[in-house]
């Protein structure tokens, strides 16, 4: 019967171990640490572009359409790398790709040191950095699959997610203090030469792990042909499909995706325009926004990890997939819905930035959990072309909010009644992805109808 396959870990003793309470292999913590400082860099890139944004505007001349379009143009290839080296990661050890995809991050950083690089210049580094980028949070978070038990798959997906808050919370008060000290193309290079370094790391230590899941009672190597993995345990990938078709039929796929869009959305609108909003609409000065636009990313690490605790200990419990990967996230993005909405209705100072605080942390709760509910669902063989593909769609919100916002800012009768309506249009979207991921996102029904059980 072809679906999802069942887990035994194999302990050196040759005796099976319960399902449920498999333990991490030894490398599989500095592992997914490793990944996380991945997934750090990654929004430290996403992030750099609204911390230089007034800056980069007055010294380029941009107005607010075109710097909104150099923030969408960072995902006009991001859909589609992240399905090509998504597909690719199912057949190609990550060491390599993961290692790859950093250098090509750096590539597309390092030229904008150069004066000479303008508008069109900082459209095609974006454009190559989303293209580096668009595979990085599916691939990590199947790379991080094969080193966890499955019960623990989400919370290693928050882990990584953490990291992603992390990010912004520790990168954007040092890339300010290099903005202020050398000019708002330095942190570019910062973040160039950084990732040149993970990919060093990264090839030393890095690789697939052991949990590649086979049927029970078997034992195998690492499927990928990775030296750097643990043959003989838990189990590689014997490779049993079905049609990507059926399983991107299935309500908890796209569930995922639409919800995750409105979540990519509010995510968009924040790293382009949530630093420029605090200047130029709340009266802050670039220092104290460096630090403010770091709430959320903070709030969003304890968010992320107490809705994967939740969802880890419902599941231990015996609750249902949908309540533990559909309603937990659900309760979150209401909350962020709503405070989006009040965002532009109350003045500056602590109601602000309270409301601030929990409308853009709230949102990313949704994803590491939604990944555990597709790994759930889809074969072992499939995992990584099928996180990859709702990842890539996914984040089409990101290519459309940044532009959306600034063409909605240019439009309006004033700026502070553009950014009222593009902040609505948020929370809107993020009160629709709420319901989505409550009503259709079912692991469990969704699991037993693609293997005809």
């Amino acid at each position: 019967m072809k679906g999802v396959r069942t887990v035994a870990t194999t302990s050196p003793a040759g005796t099976a171990t319960p399902l449920g309470q498999e333990p991490w292999p030894p490398r599989a913590r500095p592992i997914v640490f490793l990944l996380a400082v991945f997934i750090m860099l990654a929004f430290g890139d996403k992030a750099i572009l609204g911390l230089v944004g007034p800056p980069m505007m007055e010294d380029l001349g941009l107005t607010n359409a075109e710097f909104g379009l150099i923030g969408s143009s960072f995902s006009l290839l991001f859909c589609f790398t992240a399905i090509f080296i998504g597909l690719l990661g199912n057949r190609v050890s990550p060491r390599w790709l993961l290692a790859g995809l950093a250098v090509v991050w750096s590539l597309a950083q390092l030229p904008v040191l150069f004066p000479v690089l303008g508008f069109a210049g900082l459209v095609g580094t974006r454009i190559l950095l989303g293209a580096g980028e668009g595979p990085a949070v599916p691939l990590a978070s199947h790379t991080a699959f094969t080193w966890v038990p499955i019960r623990s798959r989400a919370l290693a997906a928050a882990l990584l997610a953490i990291g992603g808050g992390a990010g912004i919370v520790v990168g954007a008060p040092l890339l300010m203090l290099a903005i202020q000290a050398y000019g708002w193309r330095a942190p570019f290079g910062v973040l160039g030469a950084l990732g040149l370094i993970w990919a060093v790391a990264w090839l030393a230590v890095g690789g697939a792990g052991p949990h590649l899941y086979a049927a029970p009672g078997t034992t195998a190597g690492n499927p990928l042909g990775d030296s750097r993995g643990t043959p003989g345990t838990a189990a590689g990938a014997a490779g049993e499909t079905v049609p990507y078709r059926r399983i991107f039929a299935l309500g908890t796929w796209w569930g995922a995706v639409l919800a995750g869009f409105t979540v990519f959305w509010t995510l968009g609108l924040a790293l382009t325009w949530l630093p420029t909003y605090l200047e130029e609409q709340a009266g802050y000065a670039p220092s104290t926004v460096s630090l403010l636009v770091g709430l959320p990313s903070i709030f969003s690490i304890v968010s992320i990890l107490v809705a994967g605790m939740t969802a880890d200990r419902l599941l231990r419990r015996g609750a249902s997939r949908r309540v533990a990967y559909g309603v937990v996230p659900a309760v979150a993005m209401v909350a962020g819905g709503l405070a989006l909405i009040a965002m532009s209705r109350l003045g500056a100072g602590w109601p602000l930035l309270a409301a601030m605080t929990i409308a853009f942390s709230t949102g990313p709760a949704l994803t590491p959990l939604t990944n555990a509910a597709i790994a759930d669902v889809c074969p072992p063989a499939q995992r990584s072309g099928v996180l990859a593909t709702a990842h890539a769609f996914a984040t089409t919100g990101n290519v459309a909010a940044p532009f959306a916002s600034g063409l909605i800012v240019d439009l309006a009768p004033t700026e502070s009644a553009g950014f009222a309506a593009a902040l609505d249009l948020a929370g809107v979207l993020l009160l629709a992805g709420a319901a989505l991921a409550a009503t259709v996102i079912r692991p469990d029904r969704h699991a037993a109808r693609l293997t005809g059980a």
